[in-house]
């Protein structure tokens, strides 16, 4: 074996073994990061239900955390005879500004003893299984924040209703019902 071919050899292994030092630095970061970020991951919003005090602006809840929503255009949210109806903007599954109350009014309901029933409409614009998937998805979206608030899950019925298509108009139709019942 010639100078020239171990010369080669070692500045080949030397290039590999920096090679993979690099490699594990870069892994080592990023699970460091991931680990980072898990810990500092900021804990779920509170909601408080309190009674006002004499002379003092009933207040149904409080979010004691601050929270960046984004707002979807078409998204809102109503009270209706008793059933909350959160309304969707096109093709979105966020929940609109304002959700706090509303399901507040759920949390209390569910702490006095009903079960909430939550179901998922689409509009009748596109293609039939995609909305079918998207009414699914924004039902899920409100059975999992009332999980995060503490509702317990067995407190929550997540039911696909017969007809998935909502009435009223496309806006109207984007929705989430959730009934409180015995």
């Amino acid at each position: 074996m010639s100078d020239d071919d171990s010369q080669q050899n070692f500045i080949l292994g030397f290039v590999m073994a920096l090679i993979a030092l690099v490699i594990f630095f870069v892994v080592g970061i990023v699970l460091w990061h991931k680990g980072h970020n898990a810990a500092a991951a900021p804990a779920k919003p509170a909601v408080v239900i309190s009674a006002p005090a004499p002379g003092q602006e009933t207040k149904l809840a409080e979010v004691t955390e601050t929270v960046t929503v984004t707002i979807p255009d078409g998204a809102s949210i109503r009270v209706v005879d008793g059933v909350v109806n959160f309304y969707f903007a096109t093709g979105s599954a966020d929940l609109a500004p304002g959700a706090a109350e509303a399901l507040a009014a759920v949390i209390k309901g569910v702490e006095s003893g009903h079960k909430a029933v939550v179901s998922g409409f689409h509009d009748a614009t596109g293609d039939a299984a995609i909305n079918e998937e998207l009414a699914k998805k924004r039902a899920q979206m409100v059975r999992d924040v009332l999980t995060g608030l503490g509702v317990p899950a067995d407190k929550i019925d997540l039911q696909k209703p017969a007809v998935t298509a909502g009435t009223g108009n496309n806006a109207e139709a984007r929705r989430v019902e959730v009934k409180l019942v015995d």
